[in-house]
């Protein structure tokens, strides 16, 4: 069962068959009863069950649809969206809750590092990532993001038909409307899995070139709603 009024409500796009956000719910276990969690699914409950006072509730797929509808059955006031490969440490947990104590309309965003699980030039990736984040205000959703969540559905939520890049077009979106976006210093790990399978140089090259694109197609998308 939800349990009453939390602090914060913890959203995670999560699929049955990934392996990282069993361990991602053990880093947040500390978190209850002040947070809510909830797992984000397209596919039915696993028959493992998640732990005790952890939501898991399924739809449609696509990260977009996963974390709008994890939303919309959030009863925090502040809204934590992390990916399940989001690696929190203590100080992200408790930066986390100051931030929601606060009650800022604002979207709250971590620095970004990585595991250890790929090529030591990932640290490369996490110093422009932050670098894009702070110099031009476009931080990704693996950058942890927090918000309240009446401020999630006024800006009309992440919007499934993009596709891939569903967050920088919400944050591009975000920006026009005037949205304070807020920099916490505490950096969140991620995996970096990804660039050890496809190759570091592979990898970097084709996310440079689709951020671009990506970035490109919601401005223009952002300008024609404006006019």
């Amino acid at each position: 069962m939800p349990i009453s009024t939390p602090e914060l409500s913890i959203v995670i796009p999560c699929a049955c068959n990934e392996p990282e956000w069993p361990a991602l719910l053990d880093r947040l276990s500390e978190m209850k009863p002040s947070a809510e969690i909830i797992l984000s699914a397209c596919e039915p409950e696993p028959r493992t069950q998640p732990q005790h006072g952890v939501r898991w509730i399924e739809g449609a797929p696509g990260r977009a649809a996963q974390i709008n509808r994890g939303v919309a059955a959030a009863s925090g006031f502040t809204v934590w969206l992390l990916h399940a490969d989001s690696e929190p440490n203590p100080a992200c947990i408790d930066a986390a809750r100051r931030f929601s104590q606060e009650g800022r309309n604002a979207i709250g965003w971590f620095d970004l590092s990585f595991g250890d699980d790929g090529p030591a030039a990932v640290a490369l990736n996490a110093w422009g990532a932050n670098l894009r984040s702070r110099w031009f205000k476009l931080p990704f959703g693996d950058q942890g993001w927090l918000l309240p969540r009446t401020l999630f559905k006024k800006l009309g939520g992440f919007d499934p038909g993009f596709g891939r890049g569903e967050d920088l077009e919400f944050i591009v979106r975000a920006r026009r409307t005037g949205v304070p976006l807020v920099r916490i210093g505490a950096p969140l790990r991620s995996s970096a899995r990804r660039y050890r399978i496809h190759g570091w140089l592979r990898t970097t090259l084709e996310h440079l070139v689709l951020t671009v694109q990506l970035y490109r197609r919601a401005r223009r998308i952002n300008r024609s709603h404006s006019t």
